[in-house]
């Protein structure tokens, strides 16, 4: 499964093609729906541009993606940076129950390393919204490893920040060896110049996987700005961007050197 993360927790301004606005998550939703991904993590930002977990914007938020990507799994996040509370945190995801279904998250993320992740998971599984556990080291895949996964988990997300290609995928395999076994689907993924040497060994690896501007700006080479989530998209699916995907498949050091074709894919298994 390839997830698509739009904007994160990028400032506004960052880059004119990160999507902030509900219209603008919308449109890139549409996009990469029809290039067969299935699965959307946003960061909600209300008018000002600051992420939010008000029920009113993520409702805003997850009602325009809806209705432009019906079949699209829609995640939020519940990171501590938009609400260092992690009582306040609860109770604002009680209020996300009250939304209309249509309005209402499929899944949201909690980071197992933030204070009372336990209990925001709590919180979510009672408003029927499935859990993706944010594991960013080996301390915390020890960490969910112990404590076990809590009920209502959908996946297992294994955040590799350490950002130099030539060390991420060694962090990466240390978290995964860390985290073992887990009875969850484990999505696997980077940021920034760590970003594509990841997710091409987490295709190599059958292992689910994410792009989009909130991982990285840039394409595999590290050196163009992508022109949107759209065309990051298709980088990883393996598809020619422009005539540009093959120069780096052929010449570059960061090119991709996938078969085009992703597993489990809507390309691969149509419906």
């Amino acid at each position: 499964m390839l997830q698509c993360c739009p904007n994160g927790a990028r400032p506004a301004d960052v880059y004119p093609a990160v999507p902030m606005s509900p219209r603008h998550l919308a449109r890139d939703a549409r996009a990469v729906a029809l290039l067969g991904v299935q699965s959307l993590h946003v960061h909600p930002r209300d008018r000002d541009g600051q992420e939010s977990l008000d029920p009113r914007v993520i409702g805003t938020v997850v009602d325009a993606i809806r209705r432009e990507a019906p079949e699209m799994e829609i995640g939020v996040t519940t990171a501590r940076w938009v609400e260092p509370d992690p009582l306040k945190r609860t109770e604002i995801i009680g209020q996300w129950g009250r939304l209309p279904r249509h309005a209402r998250p499929d899944v949201a993320s909690v980071n197992v390393h933030e204070r009372g992740w336990q209990r925001v998971c709590a919180a979510l599984d009672a408003v029927d919204i499935g859990v993706e556990l944010g594991v960013w080291t080996t301390g915390d895949a020890v960490q969910l490893k112990q404590a076990g996964l809590p009920r209502g988990t959908v996946r297992v997300l294994a955040e590799v920040t350490v950002t130099d290609p030539d060390t991420a995928v060694a962090e990466a395999v240390r978290i995964l060896k860390a985290l073992g076994p887990v009875p969850a689907p484990v999505l696997l993924h980077g940021e920034e110049a760590g970003a594509w040497p990841v997710l091409e060994y987490a295709k190599r690896n059958n292992l689910d996987t994410r792009i989009g501007f909130e991982d990285t700006l840039k394409g595999p080479d590290g050196t163009w700005l992508a022109t949107g989530n759209e065309e990051l998209v298709r980088y990883a699916l393996g598809h020619d961007v422009g005539g540009r995907y093959e120069r780096r498949r052929n010449g570059s050091r960061g090119g991709l050197r996938s078969s085009g074709r992703w597993p489990g894919s809507r390309a691969e298994h149509r419906r």
